[in-house]
């Protein structure tokens, strides 16, 4: 929102009032409070009828600092409130003559208290400052109060994040407001809104507050990041790096680690599609159709139409499409696929449940004890109150007994137009639970999952999100169009996405709406199964490779089958997302923060720390992307390249820029026809352009989340020294490009006492070893 004129004036009619200094400061817990009034205090007359602004500023967990500004403290402040995550920090409070310092771990805030000035640093590099007028308590023309913080944005500062967003990747220049919609991945709306961005310079702000939160991201002052709230209050957090991993890594920790998702849910995942005729015949055409194709199918997803129209959601499945459901289930969990149904937390009047949850009270209601209802989507719904602890346990009871049928699992779409004129269960503000209801939503299924099969095999297909969403993956993006801009676009959604502090990320591949070509849906399968989660989903046509010809097929037969056998390589980086909240598909600048070139792509990503992905957006079967420096080498085709530079090159539809780090492990399984397997067994470790004397090292894990088996290579002349810890049966040595002479036959192996060395004479040379 907007408060200005330009750069000398603010807007007409609205009244400002900035800390002018500090008059006395209280400290108590680790915390200090600072009393600034809004003009200089020159004699006792002074401090009559004016206004204060009361700072606080406090450590939840090291290197994070919170600030906390008001005007009228007393003023109702119901929830919701993100979940915060507190320890007992150590913090350092130095209160001198004209300066005032709070030290936790390597961030400092600094207050000037002369003239006031709010500034943080990391070390002695200063990262932001709020200066002068910067923070504000503003009033309206209609007297309506809002809070308003500026950050100073430095010269080349870029800034990132705020959600799921599908306009530019670099947010500079751009106003956001955090204000979840169903707005598909063309426009500035977002189904994912998070008041939370990342800096090149290294740290990362979170606004606390679940309602409105404005953003001006060096738009109505271009030097400043400004961000507003409606109200007396304004909360955030200072969350340092000094890179940004660490910085999504503490963010994580204060809001939330991501759950791991299970194994198998990283396989292909195949749908019915929305508002195509389906039955157990076709279902059972689609699932047979990929067998005989060899493409292996993980969990197949049966969208809306499962249950009858006009009653969603009810819970049942359609009769006369599915008089057998538990046999139809029971066939195809024979068959070896998990399943997934399509839900959401809107009631419609024609259903059963609608008459249930309002005479119980599990509806939201407006002012007047009415329940509220439109024709939106479904004709006279209702919304499920998840702040009513007997409504959440309805809503999972309900879809227990599917779960008690055979399902394994829930998409959990919409949950973004939710209303502000009505009235909650537990007397919420419905200004903040219009971006918080998706939170409950996704808390309230995750957790019957959670109990029902267990933490590690919980998992959901959600749409919406807000702060702590985090939690409860896996997120996809929505709805998109069937061409290359949105394919784009979904991209860069993803990217911004990742940086907001999200671990695992799909989306439709070959687009949501119109329909796709054999061009662009060979394309996005491509993207599609090099993401952290891959599922074929449409509107009105189905997804199936062969409706797109027989290239298609190879290609998805292709690349699901790459994509199975790198889940040791794949399970390894979303083990550690969970643990340290990086996330497994990673903007370029995540990974190569010094390479300025890399702070503005957003066509291209690493997934996971040593392979780079650039998805072909175009009909020209040309590829265009950025190499960091080093040596890279195409997984797909062993071309080496140097980088440093730009790269344009052709691409049939088998192979793409798919480049493996260099001194890097790619360990890659056995197994190429499903998720979920032995990842230490028989496994083959691809060594890539190892630098001499430079260790490379790989982890595996299994496929319950455990670290099994460790790999570890080094280059000694002409010498290869390979040790394992934990590997079983037998394992194969691939050197990618390391010596470049031709003599196969000359390779020589030995075993020593300090591991596996290989002695080889030829460019690539594959070792099998007991």
């Amino acid at each position: 929102m907007k408060f200005s004129n330009g750069c000398w004036l603010n807007k007409e009619g609205y009244q400002f009032f900035h800390p002018a200094e500090v008059n006395d400061t209280r400290l108590t817990d680790n915390k200090v409070t600072i009393y600034a009034p809004c003009r200089k205090i020159n004699h006792r007359g002074d401090t009559l009828d004016g206004g204060m602004i009361t700072i606080e500023l406090s450590s939840p967990i090291n290197n994070v600092i919170k600030v906390k500004a008001y005007h009228h403290k007393g003023t109702l402040n119901l929830g919701p409130h993100f979940e915060i995550h507190k320890e007992n920090v150590e913090t350092v409070i130095d209160t001198q003559e004209k300066v005032l310092t709070f030290v936790s771990g390597n961030l400092k805030a600094s207050v000037n208290k002369e003239d006031w000035k709010l500034s943080f640093h990391h070390n002695n590099e200063l990262l932001a400052q709020s200066e002068g007028r910067s923070m504000a308590y503003i009033l309206t023309e209609e007297n309506q109060p809002f809070m308003r913080e500026q950050l100073s944005l430095d010269v080349g500062e870029l800034i990132y994040g705020l959600g799921e967003r599908f306009t530019p990747f670099v947010k500079n220049g751009q106003t956001v407001d955090v204000w979840n919609e169903d707005g598909g991945t063309g426009s500035e709306q977002a189904y994912k809104n998070i008041p939370f961005y990342v800096s090149n310079k290294g740290y990362g702000v979170l606004v606390n507050h679940p309602e409105k939160v404005s953003f001006e991201v060096g738009s109505e002052k271009v030097s400043k990041v400004q961000f507003s709230v409606e109200g007396e209050s304004l909360e955030y957090f200072i969350i340092n790096g000094p890179t940004l991993k660490e910085v999504l890594s503490n963010y994580t920790k204060l809001t939330g680690r991501p759950s791991l998702p299970p194994a198998w849910s990283f396989g292909l995942w195949l749908s019915t599609s929305f508002t195509t005729n389906y039955d157990e015949e076709t279902v059972t055409s689609f699932v047979e159709g990929m067998e005989q194709r060899d493409i292996p199918v993980e969990v197949f997803h049966f969208d809306c139409f499962w249950m009858k129209e006009f009653e969603w959601s009810n819970f049942k499945w359609d009769d006369r499409m599915f008089p057998d459901p538990e046999g139809i289930l029971r066939r195809l969990k024979n068959r070896g696929l998990k399943i997934c149904v399509w839900i959401n937390p809107y009631i419609a009047q024609k259903s059963e449940l609608f008459d249930e949850g309002m005479e119980k009270g599990y509806l939201v209601k407006r002012s007047d004890g009415s329940v509220w209802q439109w024709d939106r989507w479904q004709a006279g719904m209702g919304l499920v109150d998840f702040t009513n602890p007997d409504a959440c346990r309805w809503f999972q009871e309900k879809l227990e007994v599917l779960l008690d049928m055979g399902v394994d699992c829930f998409k959990t779409d919409f949950g973004e137009r939710i209303p502000t004129d009505v009235v909650y269960f537990d007397h919420s503000n419905p200004q903040k639970m219009h971006n918080y209801y998706t939170h409950l939503y996704n808390k309230t299924v995750f957790e019957l999952l959670e109990r029902k099969f267990g933490r590690k095999e919980a998992v959901v297909f959600a749409r919406s999100a807000t702060v702590g969403g985090q939690q409860f993956p896996v997120h996809w993006g929505g709805d998109s169009w069937s061409n290359y801009y949105s394919m784009a676009e979904t991209l860069r959604g993803g990217l911004s996405f990742a940086l907001s502090g999200f671990s695992y990320w799909s989306h439709d591949i070959s687009g949501f709406e119109a329909g796709a070509t054999p061009d662009l849906y060979k394309r996005w399968t491509q993207f599609g199964l090099l993401s952290s989660h891959s599922r074929y989903h449409g509107s009105g046509e189905y997804k199936v490779p062969w409706l797109y010809g027989e290239e298609a097929v190879e290609v998805s037969r292709y690349f699901t089958k790459l994509k199975l056998q790198l889940m040791p390589y794949l399970y390894r980086n979303a083990c550690e997302s969970a643990l340290s909240g990086i996330p497994m598909m990673r903007p370029m600048v995540l990974e190569f923060l010094e390479d300025t070139t890399c702070h503005y792509l957003d066509q291209q990503y690493m997934l996971g720390d040593s392979l780079l992905v650039a998805p072909i957006l175009n009909d020209q079967s040309l590829a265009k992307y950025y190499l960091p420096a080093g040596k890279w080498t195409n997984f797909i085709t062993n071309q080496v390249v140097e980088g440093g530079k730009w790269i344009q090159e052709e691409h049939g539809y088998m192979t793409l820029p798919l480049m493996a780090r260099e001194n890097s492990i790619i360990v890659m399984g056995a197994e190429a026809n499903r998720a979920s397997y032995d990842y230490t067994e028989n496994v083959t470790l691809h060594l890539f352009e190892l630098q001499e004397g430079t260790p490379a090292a790989a982890d595996i894990y299994n496929h319950q989340g455990e670290k099994a088996a460790r790999v570890t290579a080094v280059k000694e002349g002409n010498r290869i020294k390979v040790n394992s810890e934990g590997l079983s049966g037998q394992y194969k040595v691939v050197l990618r490009n390391i010596f470049n002479v031709q003599d196969v036959s000359s390779g020589e192996t030995t075993l020593t006492a300090e591991g596996i060395m290989i002695t080889v004479d030829c460019e690539r040379v594959e070792i099998e070893i007991s």
